[in-house]
């Protein structure tokens, strides 16, 4: 759902997918081939938040900050389920692992992966390709070309989601039995079965 506050509409392009049991909230601009997931609550009450192409914010995620502050996704940007990013900068191609909490006046330079589960304090500064992990999370190496294929090549997969969403998503009744027939067709992901993070 969308939802203006204090008359400020959210902007959302047109080629992106915002699930209808998002909640996207005020003072938003959503760029092109965003993918918002089911749970995801984006709120701009407060301040302003930034998505730009190519995104994607997966289901349960949470996005907002403190009054006045704007939080910025940039390009590629990889939001991984249930994670938090309140009033941070998340810098271009980076990846937020699973359940990930980024915390106030954050800023993850550009190509970083944060692990699952990591707790990353307020007013860190991290450069460019870093691996971040723990709680509290630090830096523990630079991210590899190998690591950054992979996280590119995941991306890649929740930036066509949008525009297969509107060719091929619907509300519908479930069945009750198995198809004889149902054979599926899933894209390939090759790296992932052969990256060590």
């Amino acid at each position: 759902m969308i939802y203006q506050f204090n008359n400020i509409i959210p902007v959302v392009d047109p080629s992106s997918f915002i699930h209808p049991q998002a909640c996207v909230t005020g003072n938003v601009i959503i760029g092109k081939n965003v993918y918002v997931g089911p749970g995801a609550a984006i709120r701009g009450d407060w301040g302003q938040i930034i998505i730009e192409d190519g995104c994607n914010i997966q289901e349960n995620c949470t996005i907002h900050m403190f009054p006045g502050v704007t939080v910025l996704l940039k390009e590629a940007a990889h939001i991984g389920h249930g994670a938090v990013i309140h009033g941070a900068t998340i810098g271009r191609n980076c990846l937020v692992g699973m359940n990930a909490v980024i915390m106030d006046n954050v800023q993850l330079g550009d190509e970083c992966i944060v692990g699952a589960l990591s707790f990353v304090k307020a007013d860190e500064v991290f450069e460019n390709r870093s691996l971040i992990v723990g709680n509290p999370a630090k830096k523990i190496k630079d991210v590899s070309d190998e690591m950054m294929q992979w996280k590119t090549e995941g991306t890649k997969l929740y930036q066509q989601l949008p525009e297969n969403m509107k060719q091929h998503w619907s509300e519908c009744s479930p069945l009750t039995t198995i198809p004889a027939d149902r054979n599926i067709n899933y894209p390939e992901y090759k790296t992932w079965k052969e990256t060590k993070l």
